[in-house]
């Protein structure tokens, strides 16, 4: 999230997609070629096919009935922005990469330079390896360990199901060390607009948003009423740069949808996400970095603003041998 965040290098390298294919026995196809992205796990269920990258448990494609719902990147490259990746244990930006914690002080390491700021936590480049697989489903597992700047124990395990409606997301995380825990989650997926964002209506169930500072740290908030973030009801997206916080969701059950994106040829997806997310952040995907500007918008369902570490707010502290726990998922109408 940040006008110039977004802005990671890319890496490219040749060579060949080492896949997992799940639905019947396990069979992976090593070539011997390390890939930027890591082994490519697919599930197949009806008419979808949901591929997810061992790297950063990355959701690196989604298609249903041969659309393509995500946009993706090549797994010959590392990707820019963040693009599919898990953002743990913090979304957005800890400002100065600096915070205090349980009467401690801690520096992270600056990720986001023109900012100044550690950004999307630290799982993005994390292996996830699978813990169970089969059918219509995918869970994968990976363990944060104690480092500089962020001295805690942390166990993840998220899982992708392909439902007769869509796609759902469950992660969990524990607290697998012997003191409390900052934490905060989120997801960073990228649906298509292409050819043209101009042309897509959004919907954005949301009555208030963040106001950011220069580096990208909240500030404020304010009523989306009479704004050009107002997109309660659908709106071309037009040629709006997108680059915010929605707070103070509109929710009318337990995965009503939160925001909804319908573009020219008539697709349509809603993405739903539950209560434990009070936050969706908003991209128009106008620095993208090796790949065509505007052909893409990320909304991410996340817990917390960003400088949660510092401000407090929704702040989630995970006590030893406590376990979060979280959903959210997308529908479409080509299902």
């Amino acid at each position: 999230m940040g006008t110039f965040s977004r802005r990671a290098a890319l890496t490219a390298a040749a060579g060949t997609t080492a896949a997992l294919a799940l639905g019947g026995p396990a069979a992976a196809t090593e070539t011997g070629t390390l890939l930027p992205t890591g082994r490519q796990y697919r599930v197949t269920s009806g008419k979808q096919t949901l591929v997810v990258a061992e790297v950063g448990a990355e959701l690196r494609s989604w298609t249903v009935d041969g659309h393509a719902v995500l946009a993706g990147h090549p797994d010959t490259g590392m990707g820019d922005s963040h693009m599919g990746k898990i953002l743990l244990p913090w979304s957005d930006r800890i400002a100065g990469g600096k915070y205090r914690f349980d009467g401690t002080d801690y520096e992270t390491p600056i990720t986001e330079h023109w900012s100044g700021c550690a950004i999307h936590g630290l799982a993005a480049f994390l292996p996830w390896t699978p813990v169970k697989q089969g059918g219509n489903r995918l869970r994968l597992g990976a363990v944060l360990y104690p480092q500089y700047g962020y001295p805690f124990l942390l166990e993840f395990q998220t899982e992708y199901v392909l439902e007769k409606a869509g796609l759902r997301v469950t992660l969990t995380a524990t607290n697998a060390g012997d003191r409390p825990a900052p934490f905060g989650s989120g997801y960073h997926p990228y649906f298509k607009t292409a050819p043209r964002i101009e042309d897509a209506k959004l919907t954005v169930a949301a009555s208030t948003y963040l106001i950011n500072d220069d580096n990208g740290i909240p500030v404020g908030r304010a009523a989306v009423t009479g704004t050009v973030n107002d997109f309660r009801t659908p709106a071309l997206i037009g040629p709006a740069k997108l680059d915010l916080a929605y707070t103070d969701l509109i929710r009318t059950s337990a995965e009503s949808t939160l925001a909804e994106l319908e573009t020219p040829d008539g697709h349509k997806i809603q993405l739903w996400a539950d209560a434990k997310h009070k936050y969706l952040l908003v991209y128009s995907d106008d620095y993208a970095e090796g790949r065509p500007a505007r052909q893409a918008i990320a909304i991410e369902p996340v817990t917390g603003p960003g400088n949660s570490f510092n401000s407090g707010e929704n702040l989630i502290v995970l006590n030893p041998g406590e376990t979060f726990r979280s959903s959210w998922g997308v529908r479409t109408n080509s299902l």
